[in-house]
């Protein structure tokens, strides 16, 4: 399936219904999850089974589905979250299983090589500092490569996390998440949020 089709069918998955702020749910807008899986796609990265890590409403788990990947599974510790991705894989017709339990101790042990997706939180808010840290020490453990989205000016961050854990960056890209009012404090209707995402190959691979 070509970007442009991706991104449509993703356009069609629901968001959050009460996103928690403790968890930092703000959604993966539909072009960047489709530009994201299309680019594991162009490199191979979803010719392995793929694991979304925080999945939350499934976008990035479903895109991946779409784009081909053999066997996708989506793990987040928000139960309501998760019925929301049941819900959007039955709407686009997809058989993505999704499992709860906390993203950076995942009940999931492959078998062999693995892709990991994550658009983890930030971490902006007050202490939650470094949360995605702990998603990208998960990455580290399960997949031989993995796609992440971070806070704009994490490359030196993400790049030293990487050579610390066996790991170096290969690809590096500016997105933007255009994000609508869904916490009292935001004081606009719609704001864009300037962010990174990163390919990183993992060298040790799971285990």
């Amino acid at each position: 399936m070509h970007r442009r089709d991706i991104e449509r069918r993703l356009q069609e998955v629901a968001g959050f219904e009460d996103p928690r702020i403790d968890l930092e749910q703000y959604p993966t807008p539909a072009d960047v999850a489709a530009h994201l899986v299309h680019l594991a796609a162009m490199r191979g990265d979803l010719d392995r089974p793929v694991i979304d890590l925080g999945t939350g409403t499934g976008v990035l788990a479903l895109g991946a589905a779409l784009a081909g990947a053999p066997a996708v599974v989506g793990v987040d510790r928000d139960g309501a979250a998760l019925a929301t991705a049941r819900a959007n894989a039955a709407r686009l017709g997809r058989a993505v299983p999704f499992v709860r339990g906390d993203a950076t101790r995942p009940p999931l042990c492959p078998t062999g090589p693995a892709t990991v997706l994550t658009n983890p939180p930030f971490g902006a808010r007050r202490g939650n500092e470094g949360a995605d840290r702990a998603f990208l020490g998960t990455a580290a453990d399960l997949g031989v490569v993995s796609y992440s989205i971070h806070n704009a000016g994490s490359r030196e961050f993400v790049e030293a996390f990487a050579a610390d854990n066996g790991g170096r960056v290969t690809a590096a890209f500016a997105v933007e998440l255009d994000v609508d009012r869904q916490f009292e404090f935001h004081t606009s209707e719609r704001a864009t949020v300037d962010a990174e995402a990163f390919r990183i190959g993992w060298d040790a691979g799971p285990g």
